[in-house]
């Protein structure tokens, strides 16, 4: 028996309305993130790279999408977005960006049993490569991207290239 359906299934890829739409404060909190991570005390890359790396961690299409487009669009190579996943072992990253991945990554994902999450070793490693305002930075940076986990895992915006798309079903 062969298959006669030849329509493709239309689905929502959104879980949820545009949070925006019921809760506008919304727009404000993330404007401040931004400029608040907009200090350049850290490159903007790095901070791509750091959300990139959560997006891949946290298993969101959304994330890692918008993420490797922002990266694009700065000018990185296929070679360093490509590598983020595998960050521990690529040739591609400044030892300033292996820290951040490190601190990421120690955030996000769970502590060995009986350890912190981000260990005295680890600080002392990030806070080599950045000076206190930038340390103050990429912390922010790393919670910013975890207020957009939890919109983007639970929500399920489509996947956009760019803020001005549309996210929301």
């Amino acid at each position: 028996m062969t298959n006669t359906d030849t329509t493709t299934p239309t689905t929502s890829i959104s879980r949820m309305a545009n949070p925006g739409e019921f809760v506008p404060e919304l727009s404000d909190i993330s404007a401040a993130l931004f400029r608040a991570t907009g200090n350049r005390s850290v490159p903007r890359t790095t901070m791509s790279l750091v959300h990139l790396r959560a997006g891949q961690i946290v298993h969101n299409t959304y994330l890692t999408v918008l993420n490797t487009a922002f990266l694009r669009k700065a000018g990185e190579t296929e070679e360093r977005i490509t590598a983020v996943s595998s960050w521990a072992d690529a040739p591609y990253f400044t030892p300033a960006e292996r820290a951040a991945l490190a601190l990421v990554e120690a955030t996000l994902q769970p502590a060995p049993h009986g350890k912190e999450r981000v260990c005295d070793e680890l600080y002392a490693e990030v806070a080599k490569h950045y000076d206190e305002k930038a340390l103050a930075t990429l912390t922010i940076a790393i919670g910013q991207i975890n207020f957009f986990i939890a919109l983007a895992v639970i929500g399920k915006p489509a996947p956009v290239a760019s803020l001005a798309d549309q996210q929301w079903d």
